[in-house]
């Protein structure tokens, strides 16, 4: 038996990302392909629609301060959601954005240079939102140990 077409595994954005991850640069709307023929007919450019879901997609570039390799410490993001995502404020300090995926997927993809072959991974994700400072993960008498609070995509907590 073969997997469904547009198979997606749902993963914990904490085992993928033990270190966090973070924002480099802008996220930017993708679209579809245009020849040079449809630029010189001035067709529009239309945006990318994700297969599974039907929403726009948008893409970001992020750090992966956990990655062994150098080729992997730079990560794509796809993000399938209605509007585009609104990063969370910039740390004061820090050069790059600090960011939790939310409701990340990922999906298989074979790549192939010359001869060789591997397995790569399509991160995809509907939103993004501030990280939770480290000091609220620290359990204390009162408080429970909880996960992430709930953050929406700018950045404000949800009521």
């Amino acid at each position: 038996m073969g997997a469904p077409r547009y198979a997606r595994f749902s993963v914990d954005f904490d085992e993928w990302f033990p270190q966090g991850l973070y924002l480099v640069g802008e996220i930017t709307t993708l679209t579809e392909y245009q020849s040079q023929e449809d630029r010189a007919r001035n067709r529009p450019v239309r945006p990318r629609v994700d297969e599974a879901t039907g929403r726009p997609l948008f893409r970001g570039t992020f750090a992966d301060p956990s990655a062994v390799k150098d080729r992997e410490k730079s990560v794509t993001v796809e993000f399938a959601c209605t509007h585009q995502p609104v990063p969370p404020e910039a740390v004061a300090g820090l050069p790059f954005r600090p960011v939790v995926l939310e409701n990340m997927t990922v999906a298989p993809r074979a790549e192939t240079s010359n001869q060789a072959k591997w397995l790569t991974w399509t991160i995809r994700a509907t939103g993004l939102k501030a990280p939770v400072d480290a000091s609220a993960d620290v359990p204390t008498a009162s408080k429970p140990a909880a996960g992430r609070s709930s953050v929406d995509a700018t950045g404000r907590a949800a009521a």
